[in-house]
């Protein structure tokens, strides 16, 4: 009997020992080599960077022409040759003037970068009649170019950079558009012997009463228009040439008109004088009583009642002033001076009073003086 507990006490436990050895804990699994990818070994420091190239980089690339059938045609120009008279170098980029032939008597060299003119290029063009630089950079014209150009009748250098009128024009000048620069400053004598010149536009500039010498436009006796718009003049310019047809003067300072200032214009028919400070102290009762006027603008300006104005007018711009009544008995022009009208009736046809402080019917006297009129705005 006890043999056979022995015997089971041991049995028990073998088995006791069994089971602990089954509950001994299992060594961790080893895990693989990481096959993440290595940073990147640093670059070298860039050596020091190559200096800013002299020519402004937001300049596009010049822009070549076609291939030409003429020899002496510049790379960057286009001259066709149903026009041999004619070279085509606008938008293309460019930076300067290139060589002109001689054969040119028409350039085109709008809207490029060039900042300036110098006299080589021309050296053999003495037969070019129109220049076309509009829209570039322009600061300074050489004062050889236009020695080398005796025959230039049109000069076209609007929207550039120039602060002064350039100088040593051709004589023999026609046209002459300068609008859109910089220009404050006049040379004596920029438009000396230039009795040919028909049309000078300067209009939005910085041209002021101190710009404007006494006889700057003397010698300017074929001149038809004149555009002084949109500069910094307070008053009305002196000795304009008794020639002129269209007087621009829109968007300046200018305060008064001095009396008799259009008296001796025999040709004067269109006067422009909108966006200034003009008030009815400032305007001479007949200052406008002009037979020649046809079309007078003073609006956006200071006046409180309507200028009196010639039988000869046709059209009146005075919107946006600060007019509060017309007297139609008090405006309308005498006519007996009037010899080519066969009724007798003084000719204005548009008249605009909106933006004042007037209240519609247009007034019955006004409709009885002005009976050719077709337009009222008030």
């Amino acid at each position: 009997m006890k043999a056979g507990l022995a015997y089971c006490s041991l049995l028990i436990l073998l088995m006791i020992t069994d089971v602990w050895g089954q509950r001994r804990p299992k060594p961790k699994p080893v895990r693989p080599p990481t096959t993440k990818k290595p940073p990147a070994p640093k670059k070298p420091s860039s050596p020091d960077p190559k200096p800013e190239p002299q020519e402004p980089t937001d300049f596009p690339p010049p822009i070549l022409g076609p291939p030409s059938e003429f020899p002496d045609c510049p790379r960057e120009c286009f001259c066709p040759p149903s026009y041999p008279n004619a070279l085509y170098c606008e938008s293309r980029n460019l930076r300067k003037v290139p060589i002109i032939p001689a054969r040119t008597h028409y350039l085109y060299l709008q809207n490029n970068y060039i900042d300036t003119v110098s006299a080589e290029p021309f050296n053999n063009c003495s037969d070019l009649k129109w220049i076309n630089l509009g829209n570039n950079r322009i600061r300074s014209v050489q004062k050889q170019v236009f020695e080398k150009l005796p025959n230039l009748l049109y000069l076209y250098m609007e929207r550039n950079e120039l602060k002064e009128v350039p100088n040593d024009l051709p004589a023999g000048l026609e046209q002459l558009r300068l609008s859109h620069n910089q220009i404050s400053k006049i040379p004596a004598g920029a438009f000396s012997k230039m009795e040919h010149l028909a049309l000078l536009d300067m209009h939005q500039n910085r041209i002021s009463d101190s710009s404007l010498g006494k006889n700057i436009f003397k010698d300017l006796k074929n001149l038809i228009q004149l555009n002084l718009a949109h500069n910094i003049l307070r008053k009305m310019p002196t000795n304009i040439p008794n020639s002129i047809f269209q007087l621009f003067l829109d968007r300046n300072n200018i305060e008064e008109i001095p009396n008799d200032y259009f008296k001796d214009f025999a040709n004067l028919a269109f006067v422009r004088l909108n966006y200034n400070q003009l008030s009815n102290k400032g305007i001479p009762k007949m200052v406008f009583n002009v037979s020649s006027l046809v079309d007078l603008q003073l609006a956006h300006n200071q006046l409180t009642t309507v200028p009196l104005f010639s039988s000869e007018l046709e059209q009146l711009h005075l919107n946006h002033n600060s007019i509060e009544s017309v007297n139609g008995t008090e405006i309308c022009p005498s006519n007996s001076h009037n010899p080519h009208d066969e009724d007798g009736v003084p000719r204005l046809r548009y008249l605009r009073l909106d933006g004042n402080h007037l209240i519609p019917p247009v007034p019955l006297d006004v409709i009885m003086c002005f009976r050719h009129l077709h337009a009222v705005e008030i």
